[in-house]
């Protein structure tokens, strides 16, 4: 069986047009769109080939977009190859994505417990309260002590471990930018504040994971066909008596990005396909392990070298 292992991104990799050409050349991918459709009660479709980007940008429009292309890009592949993964992960938002293409929730369900949770997570801090930077070219040892120090005067904690020399830190403003100074202090080559809304996966999310909550008190979920490795434990530990449970945490916690790389690896994968939007987790993963072969599928130009993927894996 060929080592492969299957990523799908987060919120940030949305952009006008995504989906479009599998979905003019795939019959199954309009058959995904009209889904989606139903289930929201809205024109994603359009919004996806269409935008407007600022309205594409909300993230209760970007998150059930991102899953539907996700998926769809998965179905396509699946239709074409006959290919078993190692394991399975999502960046945050991708992490529904994983878990419908291993069978734990239906894509109906899913699509739509993402838009309430991205509902959630803009409600749960006022715009312009918290915010979150990317600290570049600093230990993650060097970033965690920089945000202890820093939320002595503010809140502020990791957000998301990307790689080496990559982690995100999310929280109040003050925080954020202190942290940052005390980073730039510490070592860091540079702190970049991302352009987003609110302060994601912190503790300030914890209203928006208690509402969400209850959101899955409708959604049936069954064990997942294949391994999928969790955010906030960095390990495959999903089963159907713990989807509920990660996903509410993950809202508040850390995404273990890097450690979930690490995770894969040591199952023995020796390439990666990202399925969606955009290729930011390929890139990751060069730099987390650069042996490891990595390739996107977002149109269908992409085939022909997932093709070579396939057979070389």
């Amino acid at each position: 069986m060929p080592k492969i292992g299957f990523l799908f991104p987060g919120q940030g990799s949305q952009y006008v047009g995504m989906g479009k050409e599998l979905y003019d050349n795939y019959q199954i991918v309009k058959d995904i769109f009209e889904e989606a459709n139903e289930s929201l009660k809205i024109d994603l479709k359009k919004l996806c080939f269409e935008g407007p980007q600022d309205k594409l940008n909300l993230t209760e429009n970007a998150q059930p977009a991102i899953l539907t292309v996700s998926y769809a890009a998965y179905k396509v592949f699946e239709s074409l190859f006959d290919v078993k993964p190692v394991a399975l992960a999502g960046h945050s938002l991708g992490e529904y994505s994983a878990l419908v293409v291993a069978g734990a929730v239906d894509f109906f369900d899913a699509v739509k417990v993402v838009r309430a949770r991205g509902k959630f997570m803009q409600s749960a801090v006022p715009i312009g309260i918290g915010t979150m930077a990317a600290i570049l070219g600093l230990a993650r040892e060097k970033v965690e002590e920089a945000c202890r120090e820093a939320a002595e005067e503010s809140y502020v904690q990791p957000a998301n471990y990307n790689c080496p020399g990559q982690v995100v830190v999310s929280g109040y403003v003050k925080g954020v930018e202190l942290a940052s100074k005390l980073a730039r202090i510490k070592g860091a080559i540079k702190a970049v504040q991302l352009a987003v809304s609110a302060p994601f996966h912190s503790r300030l999310m914890e209203p928006a994971a208690r509402m969400l909550a209850k959101e899955f008190d409708y959604v049936k979920v069954k064990d997942p066909i294949f391994p999928v490795i969790s955010n906030v434990d960095a390990v495959p530990n999903y089963t159907k008596d713990t989807i509920r449970e990660l996903l509410i945490r993950q809202v508040s916690n850390a995404v273990k990005w890097e450690d979930s790389m690490q995770t894969m690896i040591n199952m023995g994968i020796e390439s990666v396909i990202e399925f969606g939007p955009g290729r930011v987790l390929c890139g990751l993963m060069r730099k987390i392990n650069r042996k490891i072969k990595v390739a996107n599928l977002e149109n269908p130009k992409n085939l022909k070298k997932i093709e070579e993927e396939v057979k070389n894996a």
